[in-house]
């Protein structure tokens, strides 16, 4: 069964903005149907020209890119909240591709009614816009990281960003959270290598400010995470939802 916008389970995270009837009305009428799909699944693919957008509702995936001699950095990690296919919707066709990781399910819209959302509906235009603001706000960090921090310092950063997110969602179960990513996955997303990065999840685990094993990650030292990680993790008092 499609999954009611005015019962979506996102909305009732704090972390969420909340809607009124006529934006429920709105969701209702730009939301054709959801997705279901499993692992390893392409959901979009770079130079694509999908003609959906997706909203993630359940599940978590990766927003990657690839190199000419297929080499791959992944971008981002997609989770539930996360809208998809944008660039595509605004450029033409898609820069980066994104796989599904777990099983997913994703809410579709159109991707024809984007030009209609923005003419007819300002607020959640704006929503829009601040999505990817955020999305441009979180890859200056990515890039700050990858030029000026060590391998530890990345890895607090990122796994420290991962877990809030994960928090915001419900996710998390004291202090551990559902990390479904192979160790080469996390490697490619703070630019390191296997080897080098397989070292580094071993000094945090020695250390013990941090674990990742069997598909979950354990903040055990909170405060050094965010010592070592030097930047501060943002965490908006609400976010838009589409």
């Amino acid at each position: 069964m499609v999954t009611d916008c005015a019962n979506c389970p996102l909305r009732k995270r704090e972390a969420y903005d909340t809607l009124n009837n006529e934006d429920i009305a709105f969701m209702r009428r730009f939301k054709v149907g959801e997705l279901k799909v499993d692992p390893g699944t392409t959901l979009l693919m770079e130079g694509s020209n999908s003609p959906q957008l997706f909203t993630v509702l359940k599940g978590m995936g990766l927003r990657y890119k690839l190199l000419p001699n297929g080499r791959r950095q992944v971008v981002n990690f997609a989770l539930p909240g996360g809208f998809l296919g944008l660039q595509a919707g605004v450029m033409g066709e898609m820069k980066h591709s994104v796989e599904a990781t777990t099983p997913m399910v994703l809410c579709v819209f159109d991707r024809a009614e984007l030009w209609n959302l923005f003419k007819t509906e300002p607020e959640r235009a704006f929503d829009l816009t601040w999505l990817s603001a955020m999305d441009e706000h979180f890859l200056g960090e990515a890039l700050a990281s990858v030029g000026q921090m060590s391998a530890i310092e990345r890895m607090c950063w990122g796994l420290l960003r991962f877990y809030t997110r994960c928090d915001d969602l419900g996710l998390t179960d004291g202090d551990h959270c559902p990390f479904p990513f192979r160790q080469q996955d996390l490697a490619d997303a703070l630019g390191l290598s296997l080897v080098h990065t397989n070292k580094t999840l071993m000094k945090l685990r020695d250390k013990q400010i941090l674990s990742l094993e069997d598909g979950m990650l354990g903040l055990h030292d909170r405060e050094k995470m965010e010592e070592l990680a030097m930047i501060e993790i943002d965490r908006p008092a609400r976010r838009p939802l589409i």
